[in-house]
């Protein structure tokens, strides 16, 4: 039988739907070629409206594309609106956030009934242990390795404590495992991803995320270790100091802000003020003054005067991020911000992340012009056209001639010019 497996939303949910790839091929099913297969598998998103509506209209297409097929729709918003997805005409298996590991049994039993099943679990029970995934055939330069999940920060304005349960995570031995065996099957760079990955081994006695990139950044043939995101009270003086030792650990890390507003922050309960953040950020660049510093911004969040917007303008300016991803608030019903008064108007909403986006595109060239006539290491991805094209350790995205067998190779460029969003160069 053939699938199909349709991905939206975060890293995470690439990693699982990679997971059960991997799984579905070792029991001797095989990718479609086109739009059609028997099996599709739909794992969904719903941090936000857009991405409700988005996963929706994949699941309705799908249905209608296949209507003879096997559809599997699992992920966020599964979880979240379960009933929903169940009353949408052709969805044959509903899976929630836990079991993805289990897709055969759940396929293997709707072929046997022709009943729709429904197994969507108590995301939030304290009981729900993590769900043990090992990745056998990424097929990316880059590999991603999930080593947490669930959150407990219950920020305000997200939804995703109620669908993704609180945290637990990968014990020591199967991360290190997986990696090993992925650096054996050649990839150079090793992307640590979760849903609160900082938080990784909060549970654990005595081995915390610090201690988990000490033991990683011993093992031989990995050239590159990314954290996916990290949160800035996560970032110890330990972790600051591997940075200032070890090359392994690039030199990009994506720290989400949400709000340059110490006001802001308070109602979105946050964990930090904004002096907190820049002190942080000044920490790391004492150690690593070249790094890439990303972030995520909310903009319209109830309350956010253009006064208090201003201010957010100002901290983004003041700390120089390298790239802003920038999103406008979206009411998630079930969250304390729901209820929020003076909630901001989709108009308003949409200056802001229009403002913010073009000041994301100045800090981007600021930093990128950085590296004109410098010399950097890039991991060669793909070629077309006799172009090759890569990341360096700080993610500038590299352009430059050459032939594919440096394809999975770390290859040194001398930057010459910039061509928004690519840099483009020359191999050394």
């Amino acid at each position: 039988m053939s699938f199909n497996i349709i991905t939206l939303g975060c890293k995470v949910n690439s990693y699982e739907s990679s997971v059960m790839k991997d799984i579905l091929i070792d029991h001797g099913y095989t990718i479609s070629d086109d739009d059609k297969a028997d099996i599709v598998i739909i794992n969904t998103c719903s941090v936000t409206n857009t991405a409700d509506s988005k996963s929706l209209k994949l699941i309705r297409r799908a249905v209608k594309h296949n209507p003879d097929s096997i559809i599997v729709v699992t992920g966020c918003l599964s979880q979240n609106k379960t009933q929903d997805v169940c009353n949408i005409e052709g969805v044959s298996i509903v899976l929630g956030n836990i079991n993805k590991t289990k897709i055969i049994d759940y396929i293997k039993e709707y072929k046997n009934t022709g009943k729709q099943i429904v197994d969507v679990k108590n995301i939030l029970d304290k009981n729900i242990k993590f769900e043990n995934m090992k990745l056998n055939n990424f097929d990316h330069t880059r590999a991603f390795v999930k080593i947490q999940e669930g959150c407990n920060n219950f920020c305000t304005y997200c939804i995703i404590p109620y669908t993704r349960g609180g945290v637990r995570s990968k014990d020591r031995e199967s991360v290190l495992i997986e990696v090993c065996d992925l650096v054996k099957e050649g990839h150079k760079e090793i992307v640590l991803t979760g849903i609160h990955t900082g938080h990784y081994g909060s549970e654990f006695k005595d081995y915390k995320f610090e201690n988990l990139l000490e033991d990683l950044i011993t093992i031989d043939g990995l050239e590159r270790i990314r954290i996916s995101s990290i949160e800035m009270n996560e970032i110890t003086d330990n972790i600051i100091n591997l940075m200032k030792n070890n090359k392994v650990l690039v030199d990009h890390m994506h720290i989400p802000l949400q709000s340059g507003s110490d006001y802001i922050l308070k109602k979105m309960n946050r964990k930090y003020d904004k002096s907190e953040f820049i002190k942080k950020i000044e920490d790391i660049r004492k150690v690593r003054p070249n790094i890439s510093i990303t972030t995520d911004v909310i903009v319209g969040f109830p309350g956010e005067t253009d006064e208090l917007f201003n201010e957010t303008i100002e901290t983004i300016k003041k700390i120089k991020f390298s790239k802003l991803h920038v999103f406008p608030y979206s009411v998630r019903n079930g969250t304390p911000a729901a209820k929020f008064d003076n909630q901001i108007s989709n108009e308003i909403k949409k200056e802001r992340v229009h403002k913010l986006l073009e000041i994301s595109k100045e800090l981007e060239l600021e930093y990128m012009n950085k590296f004109i006539s410098k010399e950097v290491d890039v991991l060669v991805e793909t070629i077309k056209d006799g172009i090759l094209k890569g990341h360096t350790g700080n993610y500038l995205c590299v352009k430059f001639k050459g032939d594919k067998s440096l394809i999975n190779k770390v290859v040194r460029v001398r930057i010459d010019e910039i061509d928004y969003p690519y840099c483009r160069g020359v191999i050394i």
